[in-house]
């Protein structure tokens, strides 16, 4: 390494290379300590071919491949924050912009790279997620998720504050990339000081080179360390369980200190497996040793999070192809490491798909085209995807959109769809906050929204269920699911917020608390813009009707109808279907109103509520018209109800 290269890094001879330029202060050692390793990644070596790219002004974009644990998203922000520095003209400095598809990398990245740079979180270095802000006027680089980017375009359609973009884990093609991929290649033909980075952990970053006009590509090789990989020989029953063998086995036998870890699919899996590897440890006596357990999952409080940094137990890493591969890069980071796949080598060669299938490809599109649209961008169809989406999903995101009165039948964004852009919510859950206000419960409504969106409020552990039942049904309403969610938050927030009332109660914490703070942030965006918070009084007879009104509001597309035959039948799609075995409903109302669509062995409607047939008609005339329903029982309901509404003249013809 030459010697303007350790000058870079803070590394000379001369008194001004041991002041940190960013805050003025003489470096840490834990910077020099932290230099070392950095120095090590196998992206360091790249460094230099990086920097010549970036000061051709020709080359707009630069694609990275490497695989996790190269350092590549540590390292790129930091050269771009130099990049920066170097060529900005006297106060025309922008920021660097990195984004994440997920809050927990979003985070923990920008906290690895603040103390790499040794500045304080929030300073020169910051991140903003959804619910959660932490940057400043001082902040240079950025961490984002892309929901966050996403958001960002509406007030800021060129990205001006930004002088470079990182698009990081594009493999995980979520949504939101795959929309700011395609607005990225219109804004760099329209501002020639803008720089993107793509970067992605597994082999597909050749077709992203190829989408933006073959951009030179880096791959990086290789990893710090070394990966072992083990597979099962037989498929296993139960995945769960196996993890927590294999990791008690490996506590047991490991002969290297290490950390350990674990892959699941949801949040009851995670908090339940660390309980059970925690209990099968501890059965074992003080001879094999303590180990700490800790959950990781995208709404866990950052206090939380934080606890994994803690020094582990003296005298004692796991995971489409695509991601087996990046996940078995978690390993080998600081050391040697091993990767245990739960699965066959055999499924692995040949039952996985090699990439992970984009995400836009098997989804709603409302929240994406809402935003779109708030963004001026009619011509979906032509609209320069990676992948484009099917003409035929687009149809039934605008056909939602329409019959929530988001855009109008000519397609273009009506002033209701602009107010529904701007909260980081589904469409129905933003409809039905705003329509909220005409019923009086907008305050009621906010606490149920936020309920919504938060993983599973109540906990039934394996050893306490029927205990955990019973303490349910203290919250349970009679009309349904939603308005028990909403007395579990009113409980919460009568006993201070406390954990401890959480735990007598078997209510997650974790998830109510995590609720509580995206209240907060609603309600900021409907003081914004002038949303009234009030509540009917609560002795009235129309205090809870108000409030099951305006969950038919937005969710009037998700109705079922009791059919004479016993079971429920969804109003549109004609799906038979019965209410999860969860739900706080102890009859069979005529009519409900559901959140989720469960498929399991059976189809299931889950977090329901009785309603009237009236207000579905009344709420959403237009969706219930005669012409828009197959031919069943509740059509013949729903046709007797709109002709009484109209001789009422509550409804017009």
């Amino acid at each position: 390494m030459g010697d303007s290269q350790r000058r870079g890094h803070g590394i000379g001879k001369n008194r001004q290379d041991l002041i940190n330029p960013m805050t003025g202060n003489p470096y840490t050692p834990r910077y020099y300590e932290l230099l070392k390793s950095r120095l090590k990644l196998p992206i360091a070596t790249y460094k230099q071919k990086f920097d010549e790219l970036m000061e051709r002004p020709e080359v707009p974009v630069i694609c990275i491949t490497g695989e996790t644990g190269c350092g590549k998203s540590t390292q790129v922000s930091q050269w771009c924050m130099d990049y920066v520095n170097r060529t900005a003209l006297t106060g025309a400095r922008k920021m660097v912009g990195h984004i994440l598809p997920r809050r927990v990398a979003a985070m923990t990245v920008a906290q690895r790279v603040a103390d790499e740079v040794d500045v304080q979180i929030g300073q020169q270095v910051g991140y903003h997620i959804r619910f959660e802000e932490m940057f400043s006027k001082m902040t240079q680089l950025k961490f984002l998720t892309d929901g966050m980017l996403l958001r960002e375009i509406i007030s800021d359609p060129f990205f001006e504050k930004y002088s470079v973009i990182i698009m990081d884990e594009i493999h995980e093609r979520t949504l939101a990339t795959d929309i700011l991929l395609g607005c990225l290649k219109e804004i760099l033909r329209q501002r020639d000081d803008l720089k993107l980075i793509v970067m992605s952990a597994t082999l597909d970053a050749g077709k992203f080179s190829k989408y933006f006009n073959d951009a030179p590509l880096i791959a990086v090789p290789g990893k710090t360390y070394p990966v072992d990989i083990f597979y099962v020989p037989e498929p296993e029953k139960d995945y769960v369980e196996a993890a927590v063998r294999t990791v008690v086995q490996i506590h047991l036998t490991a002969e290297e200190p290490g950390d350990i870890l674990v892959f699941l699919t949801g949040l009851d899996e995670i908090e339940d497996t660390c309980k059970r590897i925690k209990e099968e440890v501890d059965k074992m006596g003080d001879d094999v040793g303590d180990i700490k357990v800790f959950p990781l999952y995208s709404t866990l409080p950052i206090n939380q999070q934080a606890k994994l940094f803690e020094s582990r137990p003296p005298d004692k890493a796991n995971g489409a192809r695509a991601n087996a591969q990046q996940r078995a890069g978690r390993a080998g980071r600081t050391g040697p490491g091993k990767c245990f796949r739960l699965f066959t080598e055999k499924a692995y060669q040949s039952e996985m798909q090699d990439f992970v299938y984009p995400e836009i490809l098997r989804s709603n599109l409302g929240s994406v085209i809402l935003n779109m649209k708030k963004l001026g961008i009619d011509d979906l169809i032509h609209f320069d995807f990676v992948d484009p989406p099917s003409p035929q999903s687009l149809f039934t995101a605008m056909e939602t959109l329409n019959y929530l009165a988001a855009i109008n039948d000519d397609g273009d964004i009506t002033e209701l769809g602009s107010m529904m852009a701007e909260f980081p919510l589904d469409p129905q859950l933003a409809k039905m906050v705003i329509a909220s206000c005409e019923y009086n419960c907008s305050n009621e409504i906010l606490s149920i929204c936020c309920m919504l969106t938060v993983p599973q409020v109540f906990v039934r552990p394996a050893e306490a269920r029927r205990a955990a039942d019973e303490s349910k049904i203290q919250f349970a309403h009679l009309d349904g699911d939603h308005l028990t969610l909403l007395n579990v938050y009113h409980a919460f927030k009568q006993h201070g917020d406390s954990p401890q009332w959480c735990y007598e109660n078997f209510i997650n914490f974790r998830s109510v608390q995590s609720a509580d703070g995206i209240r907060q942030q609603l309600s900021r965006i409907m003081d914004r813009f002038s949303l009234p918070r009030r509540s009917c009084d609560f002795t009235s007879k129309d205090y809870y009707t108000n409030i099951r009104k305006a969950l038919v509001a937005g969710f009037f597309m998700q109705v079922a109808h009791k059919e004479k035959s016993g079971h429920y039948l969804t109003i549109k799609d004609q799906q038979i279907v019965q209410l999860h075995p969860s739900t706080c409903l102890d009859h069979k109302p005529d009519w409900v109103l559901y959140n989720e669509f469960v498929v399991t062995a059976k189809n299931y409607v889950r977090t329901t509520t009785d309603i009237k047939v009236d207000w579905v008609v009344e709420i959403a005339p237009a969706y219930f018209q005669s012409e828009n329903l197959p031919n069943c029982e509740a059509k013949r309901i729903l046709e007797k109800v709109r002709a009484k509404l109209i001789a009422r003249g509550r409804l017009k013809a």
